[in-house]
């Protein structure tokens, strides 16, 4: 379930949001249009890496994430708040079924509803290598 931003410490809340979602995505069976909406605006514009994903494309990214993502944490370096903004600096640790460790550094800037929906995101990421550190924790 998601809570309002200011319930928790930005870490918390950033960590607490992508990990109870993903959770969902990869060990629940609910129909992921139904769990999208418990986590983000219909209106929900999420730019990663200067590619624009709407309600649509983030649906369908859902779909091989499901699929091929066996065991993931979210490690949050830092997060700010200011009202319904955040920025954080996060790394993805992901076991995808095929292949070994991937490890993603995100640097989000990101605004959420008072009820705690996604709204509007900015990422830039980057794949760490496992001699990076960090990369295999």
């Amino acid at each position: 379930m998601v809570h309002p931003l200011h319930t928790k410490p930005p870490e918390q809340f950033i960590a607490d949001f992508f990990t109870t979602f993903t959770d969902a995505v990869v060990h629940g069976s609910e129909d992921t249009s139904d769990l999208m909406s418990r986590y983000y605006t219909r209106d929900v514009v999420q730019v990663a890496d200067g590619v624009r994903l709407d309600w649509g494309r983030l649906l369908a990214h859902l779909r091989p994430v499901r699929k091929n993502l066996r065991e993931f944490r979210f490690e949050v370096h830092e997060a700010f708040a200011y009202g319904d903004r955040i920025a954080a600096r996060f790394t993805i640790h992901a076991q995808m079924r095929k292949g070994g460790p991937v490890s993603t550094r995100v640097h989000m800037f990101a605004e959420f509803t008072p009820e705690g929906l996604l709204r509007r995101a900015e990422q830039l990421t980057r794949s760490l290598t496992p001699a990076e550190p960090g990369a295999g924790e």
